[in-house]
């Protein structure tokens, strides 16, 4: 009896000594997350400019208006096609690289790192600098093409609306793929060599082996880099509101920019806010079917 009471107790007190190393997690994360998320939903109800104390609930309008704007609708198209192309893109460099850098036998730390710096760097930082490579007068890419002889393919990469959003995907990719590549290369390693080994002996040769042995192992690996570039892709913010500010026009306005656009620009939060919770949901879906589609893939895997 004495035993299951001492028991008791000393359960009693892991629990209570738990809860006080969790209290300030909780707090913070409830005022800082959890708090702000419920007064946005109420937001999302109102017409308030942010400023005005005075608070006007106007019902469903604001998602009235998303539903008819054609130019909220113009920022999904272009969130969906940068997500489409980032997640394609991204994922196809990370798996060079990651390929690159594991059959690499001098210098493997040295590659990794250099290929992993360009996502230390802020995205304000990188923007200006693919802002100065890709200008028009005084451009690398321009001047290389000058260079070359290729006067003719020269083109305002960031002006015309044509080559913007590639502009914005690129210096994306080159930004973000080092990430992956991190994860990719991880999953490398956890691979057999000893399947690798057997399937040489049986006269597999590399494109056999990647696609019979590695291509199929790596499928954890790439469910959790589809499913980061896919979150990280439609909240690109930093980016087009360096290099492009939206523009031109509206070529390369997206969900996330437009809401900052809406909401701080043109002083309209309750506005904004909807947008947000569209945004939200807009994620919460594709995510849901991502994992849907790649677990099962794992499985069959």
């Amino acid at each position: 009896m004495d035993a299951t009471l001492e028991k008791k107790k000393k359960k009693t007190w892991r629990l209570g000594y738990a809860f006080w190393f969790i209290l300030p997690a909780f707090v913070l994360y409830t005022t800082f997350v959890m708090w702000p998320t419920f007064s946005s939903i109420s937001l999302s109800f109102t017409s308030w400019d942010g400023i005005n104390p005075d608070i006007r609930y106007i019902g469903l309008e604001n998602f009235r208006e998303i539903w008819n704007s054609p130019r909220v609708h113009n920022a999904i198209w272009n969130s969906i096609l940068l997500a489409i192309a980032l997640v394609v893109l991204e994922n196809v460099v990370a798996l060079g690289l990651a390929i690159l850098v594991d059959k690499v036998r001098w210098f493997r730390n040295l590659f990794r790192s250099i290929f992993y710096f360009p996502v230390l760097m802020s995205g304000i930082i990188m923007g200006f600098i693919w802002m100065i490579i890709l200008n028009y007068n005084f451009g690398v890419v321009n001047q290389l093409l000058d260079m070359t002889g290729l006067s003719a393919i020269k083109a305002d990469w960031l002006g015309n609306p044509d080559y913007a959003m590639a502009s914005i995907i690129l210096s994306t990719v080159w930004k973000s793929a080092g990430y992956y590549m991190i994860i990719y290369l991880a999953g490398l390693q956890g691979i057999p060599q000893e399947l690798l080994e057997a399937a040489s002996i049986d006269g597999a040769g590399r494109w056999k082996q990647f696609r019979h042995i590695t291509f199929p192992l790596l499928a954890g690996a790439m469910t959790v880099c589809i499913m980061l570039a896919m979150i990280n892709s439609l909240k690109l913010f930093d980016q087009i509101a360096v290099m492009t500010n939206g523009g031109p026009g509206f070529a390369t306005e997206t969900l996330t920019y437009i809401i900052y656009r809406v909401a701080f620009g043109e002083g309209r939060q309750g506005f904004g806010t909807a947008l947000g919770i569209v945004l939200f949901f807009i994620i919460v879906i594709i995510s849901l079917i991502q994992i849907r589609v790649l677990r099962k893939r794992e499985v069959q895997m």
